[in-house]
């Protein structure tokens, strides 16, 4: 049996699959309750009736969570939030699968300069707390971006930012002991 997008989110946090029911009793947990109703929303049209009742109930979850973080936003599967509380994301931002997100993160758009637009984040990227990452940058896959970082430049596969101005370095296991129950 294949599982649906919104179990690999849930088996990120406990490591197990679990039924729609099991899922619904974890809800409790303002992350995994939003990432519910996120993807949630996902599945339907914006313009159907259906999908305008759930982006309506996700818009409530985003004032009462601090989570902004749009339905129209691609996030790959095994999307994890380890806390909640003012996290903003460009809706236009491209994040692959088995990513970490932590709190006070903003992703954002540059409005002019040489990197002008939105970033691409890959595959198994840990954000620390208080992150920021902007502009038309590409963060490649297992890259661990420390808490604080400011990153305005692209970020090779397998390295770690740190600071501001983003001090990159290469490290191979750079997200090991981080991300966790990878799907």
């Amino acid at each position: 049996m294949g599982h649906s997008i919104l179990q690999k989110d849930f088996y990120r946090e406990s490591g197990k699959y679990l039924s729609h029911f099991q899922m619904l009793k974890k809800c409790f947990s303002p992350n995994l309750h939003y990432i519910y109703w996120f993807r949630n929303a996902q599945k339907h049209p914006k313009s159907s009736l259906t999908g305008k009742f759930y982006r309506l109930i996700l818009r409530h979850y985003q004032i009462k969570y601090g989570f902004q973080i749009y339905a129209e936003t691609e996030i790959g599967e095994g999307f994890y939030l380890g806390h909640w509380g003012a996290l903003v994301i460009n809706p236009k931002t491209k994040i692959g699968k088995n990513c970490n997100i932590a709190q006070g993160v903003t992703i954002a758009q540059a409005n002019r300069g040489k990197n002008e637009g939105v970033p691409v984040i890959g595959n198994e990227v840990w954000i620390g707390p208080n992150a920021v990452i902007v502009g038309n940058i590409t963060i490649g896959n297992n890259v661990l971006i420390a808490p604080n970082a400011y990153v305005n430049t692209d970020v090779p596969d397998n390295s770690i930012v740190l600071g501001n101005p983003a001090i990159i370095t290469s490290k191979p296991n750079a997200t090991e002991g981080y991300i966790n129950h990878k799907i």
